[in-house]
């Protein structure tokens, strides 16, 4: 309620570490109304199931780091890059329907693959996220034998429902907004 306060400066310095993440920061009794918060709540917005996520500001012992932790955590973004620490928010995610693309971030192709696959996160926003598995990480490999694939079939699109686990799996060389497309659509149908 106090934008002097040590919480918002908390707030600010959290803010400067994660640029690319929009922050903002409202004392106005209309906007938390609005949005149903309480005072002293960070609220992170994620627009890609159009859920949030809220952080109670009251505790004594939430910092900057705290703080920076539950944004990474919690964040979702159009295309979310899997790893031990984004792990959490996709599997809290409202979304039932993930997408992976489990591909090798160094290979010449990744950016060209990663154009095709973010321009088809656009068509399904709000229904399936979309996720980049680095084969690379160790910390992946179970991700990758978990869809029986060995890194000799990557690239590959791995679908999954995780209500009932349903899954399908489709290697490709080139990853293009009509080869996702076309696999999304025939695993919705």
């Amino acid at each position: 309620q106090e934008p002097g306060s040590p919480g918002a400066s908390q707030f600010r310095r959290a803010a400067g570490r994660i640029p690319e993440v929009p922050f903002g920061l409202s004392t106005s009794r209309a906007v938390l109304s609005h949005y149903d918060v309480e005072a002293n709540t960070v609220r992170l917005f994620r627009r890609v199931d159009n859920d949030w996520r809220d952080l109670d500001m009251n505790s004594k012992d939430v910092d900057v780091e705290k703080m920076t932790r539950f944004i990474r955590m919690n964040e979702l973004r159009l295309v979310t890059e899997y790893n031990p620490v984004t792990a959490i928010g996709v599997m809290q995610s409202s979304l039932q329907l993930h997408l992976l693309l489990i591909t090798d971030k160094m290979s010449p192709k990744h950016p060209k693959r990663m154009r095709g696959y973010r321009a088809a996160a656009e068509l399904f926003k709000g229904k399936i996220l979309f996720i980049l598995v680095d084969s690379n990480l160790k910390s992946n490999e179970r991700t990758v034998s978990f869809f029986k694939l060995k890194k000799s079939q990557l690239p590959a699109l791995a679908i999954f429902h995780t209500p009932d686990e349903e899954q399908d799996v489709l290697t490709l060389d080139e990853v293009s907004v009509e080869h996702v497309q076309d696999f999304c659509n025939r695993f919705l149908q």
